[in-house]
């Protein structure tokens, strides 16, 4: 919804730091180098990614089921990031 509302606001707002560098690690952006935006938006498409979501020309919005799945997939992500770099001591 925030994304409605403010369609150009930054990522930070729904994202963490680690998040926004584990989207921009795991997920190719679609779009032209040229084209690419660091918005909210952005970073939700990435996310529904995760979840399954195709991000085709012609496809409706994710909904919200595609947003859960990719979300726990994320949170699941991070914390196996945070283990690893306890555990490796980096």
């Amino acid at each position: 919804m925030m994304n409605r509302s403010r369609p150009g606001a930054a990522p930070q707002v729904g994202f963490t730091q680690l998040e926004l560098y584990l989207l921009d690690t795991l997920i190719r952006d679609k779009a032209p180098a040229g084209k690419h935006t660091n918005s909210l938006g952005t970073y939700l498409i990435k996310l529904a990614r995760l979840g399954g979501y195709l991000a085709r020309a012609h496809d409706p919005p994710p909904g919200n089921k595609v947003m859960w799945r990719g979300l726990t997939r994320l949170t699941d992500i991070e914390l196996g990031a945070i283990i690893g770099a306890q555990l490796v001591g980096n």
